[in-house]
């Protein structure tokens, strides 16, 4: 299999700014430690947000991505709170799919609490099924893309408690997780901050609440802390003792 510069392991899909490392930064920074490239794509830049503006939103998610160490970024500009289910918005997104060519792709679940997620959790799922199509021509700096189709998609836990179909120990990389969420600096309560919350997820106990459901996860799979994964369809195990492997200590 041919593989080219930009191709990764990991895109995480993201409707804005902050919703990747929220959700499963933990697990993206569990995938770089095993040795593999992630990339995450925000479909807008979340200029309606009540804190910030598109530009301090802009140089937090190049930060959050420095700390994080994802091999790219890419920040599109779909539109915050116009996100619609277009062909334009869709093309959009297979020519970001066949530009890293991932073989696991993180997405916004389908429900959700903010409208723009669960619209881009429709336009990542269909993208996914339509950037195989050998026929779909799309072009990226001028060329013609090849069809790329990845292997797994999964949806990431957002505000609303859904139950997972997948469990991931993040144990190691929860705490190192937290520099990419503290990055977005204007959207979450600061100490010292004598303002009053304007926002759900800037009232101070808003990342005290992200760290019991992480603990709340990892109890369910007797570890410290979990992130929780959603999948639309069966997943395969390919080698049975390599996903349920003895406990190194007995």
């Amino acid at each position: 299999m041919e593989t080219t510069p930009e191709q990764v392991y990991a895109l995480a899909f993201g409707a804005h700014p902050d919703d990747v490392e929220l959700s499963i930064g933990a697990t993206l920074l569990k995938i770089m430690r095993e040795g593999k490239r992630v990339a995450v794509c925000d479909l807008t830049r979340g200029e309606m947000g009540t804190s910030g503006t598109a530009e301090s939103r802009k140089q937090e998610a190049a930060e959050a991505a420095r700390v994080m160490g994802y091999s790219a970024r890419t920040t599109l500009d779909l539109g915050d709170s116009r996100l619609f289910y277009n062909e334009e918005n869709l093309h959009t997104l297979i020519r970001v799919i066949r530009r890293f060519r991932p073989f696991v792709v993180f997405a916004n679940p389908p429900e959700e609490r903010h409208p723009d997620h669960p619209k881009a959790s429709r336009l990542v799922t269909d993208a996914v099924y339509y950037a195989g199509l050998r026929q779909l021509e799309t072009l990226y700096e001028g060329r013609v893309q090849e069809a790329w189709r990845p292997q797994h998609i999964f949806y990431y836990i957002q505000y609303r408690h859904l139950t997972p179909d997948l469990i991931v120990d993040v144990s190691s990389t929860f705490e190192e997780s937290r520099k990419g969420v503290r990055a977005f600096a204007s959207q979450f309560w600061q100490e010292g901050d004598s303002t009053r919350p304007a926002t759900l997820i800037k009232r101070k106990e808003f990342l005290g609440s992200l760290e019991a459901r992480a603990r709340s996860l990892g109890e369910q799979i007797g570890t410290l802390y979990g992130e929780g994964l959603l999948t639309p369809s069966t997943t395969s195990i390919s080698s049975f003792t390599a996903t349920f492997p003895e406990p190194r200590n007995q």
